[in-house]
């Protein structure tokens, strides 16, 4: 070998270590600088990582409580939607027919608002609302000692049983059973979903929300559509795909990792950095009685603008939106399904001012409750003199003001509870999440009942019964 290869060999080769440096290793001829840098890239590569993992699971749980929302209430607004149609069952009438309904009874031939069932529609909102109202009145109380698994299975079960009995029933109190058993799932799936919240970041409560306005929005659309193509019975049982999506939402799309070694009585909520969990050692069975009362005085100023918002909003839902209907006048959607259209329009302006917390929060919303009230009195007036033109105009006219009552309505919710996990301590959100949401549905239950003698009232002056 040449000299000159020599040389090329001694600077192309690594250097030779000696024992005492062969036994330390490479690290400790590196410089430590380099060694610095690559720890610091290591330790932000690991962060990095379990960022991205934190935001997949955070997602899945934001996609998992929209699901939980859309599939609870969605027995409940089916049941509502489908009103009209479960009173012609009641009284023996074909109710898988997609034709529009006779008028060959009614003893005038003009065009008209009031063609009045024999019973209110009222009556299918209160078997929908008193069992969920009586849950939530008591559940809080008590339920805090069920494991959630259990309590979901209570919300799929019911939710299974109301959608067969209501669709193979032909007696009038089979359906209502029926009904009610909605109401069971959706009362007992509410508390419960909105009590799971707390273990999870606050998002999900947005996400919760607009899940239901979206139940409201897509159950709605799909009854009318499938009712008019495929009959209400058969529309009923299509809804049967909705409990075993909440089931597959539990089971597979929920992480449920952050609280597989907590109680589930014991919430996992943000730290003050908003990235990282910790526990709240004080729980809901840690609290006694008197401090569950004394919890309510702070949530009043929430509740009270609930339940006066429900309580207009359902009285014009169940009590006049069945006497703003058109009676041949209008050649291009029938009578009943004007109804199940109206209801369709109210839900989607649900879901739009559910959905939109993030976007417009609203401080005083109390003003919402207002604004509904003056909403129930001009169509309280529409009805009783029916001075809207009935023309394809006077109908979009009221499809826009039932827009507009959905919007408040919704909006008047989701800010509610937006407010008190931003408000209430962390400790006592979980309880307060649950006994607020009560004021709805005692609004929802006083509206169901004062509109059977208002149905009545207008449709005894003005109105002709089919």
């Amino acid at each position: 070998m040449s000299t000159t290869e020599i040389a090329m060999a001694e600077l192309t080769s690594p250097p030779l270590l000696s024992p005492k440096e062969d036994e330390r290793g490479l690290d400790n001829i590196v410089p430590p600088e380099y060694s610095q840098t690559n720890d610091d890239d290591h330790v932000a590569g690991v962060e990095n990582s379990a960022l991205l993992v934190d935001s997949i699971m955070s997602w899945r749980n934001v996609v998992a409580f929209w699901i939980f929302g859309l599939c609870n209430n969605f027995g409940y607004v089916i049941m509502l939607s489908a009103a009209h149609d479960i009173l012609f069952t009641e009284s023996g009438n074909n109710t898988n027919s997609t034709t529009p309904t006779s008028n060959a009874n009614i003893t005038t031939d003009k065009c008209t608002h009031l063609i009045c069932n024999s019973q209110s529609t009222g009556i299918v909102l209160l078997a929908d609302i008193l069992p969920t109202l009586l849950i939530k009145l008591t559940a809080p109380w008590f339920m805090n000692r069920i494991p959630y698994i259990f309590r979901i299975a209570v919300v799929i079960i019911f939710s299974v049983a109301s959608l067969l009995i209501v669709a193979l029933a032909h007696e009038n109190w089979l359906s209502l059973l029926g009904v009610a058993c909605a109401s069971v799932s959706a009362g007992f799936g509410e508390i419960t979903f909105l009590s799971y919240t707390a273990h999870f970041h606050k998002s999900c409560v947005s996400a919760w929300s607009s899940g239901t306005g979206a139940a409201g929005m897509v159950g709605a659309l799909s009854y009318a559509s499938l009712a008019g193509w495929l009959g209400p019975r058969d529309a009923i049982l299509c809804m049967l795909i909705v409990p075993a999506l909440l089931f597959v939402s539990y089971a597979l799309v929920l992480d449920r990792g952050l609280t597989s070694t907590v109680s589930d009585t014991e919430p996992l909520l943000p730290g003050a950095d908003d990235t990282t969990k910790t526990r709240v050692v004080k729980t809901m069975r840690d609290l006694p009685l008197l401090t569950m009362l004394k919890l309510l005085k702070p949530l009043l100023k929430y509740m009270i603008p609930l339940f006066f918002v429900y309580l207009a909003e359902y009285w014009i839902n169940q009590g006049l939106m069945e006497l703003l209907t058109y009676s041949q006048c209008v050649n291009w959607i029938g009578h009943k399904a004007q109804y199940r259209w109206f209801q369709t329009t109210y839900q989607i302006g649900v879901f739009i001012s559910r959905s939109s917390v993030n976007i417009f929060p609203i401080k005083h919303i109390w003003l919402l409750s207002l604004l509904q009230w003056v909403n129930f009195l001009f169509l309280f007036f529409v009805a009783r003199y029916q001075f809207i033109p009935a023309t394809t105009i006077g109908i979009l006219i009221l499809f826009g003001i039932i827009l507009y009552e959905g919007l408040l309505g919704g909006g008047t919710y989701v800010n509610a509870f937006y407010r008190i996990t931003k408000e209430v301590e962390p400790e006592y959100k979980e309880f307060s999440m649950g006994v607020a949401s009560c004021a709805d549905s005692t609004g929802i239950a006083i509206a169901g009942g004062v509109s059977i003698p208002i149905h009545s009232y207008v449709c005894d002056l003005v109105g002709v019964y089919s």
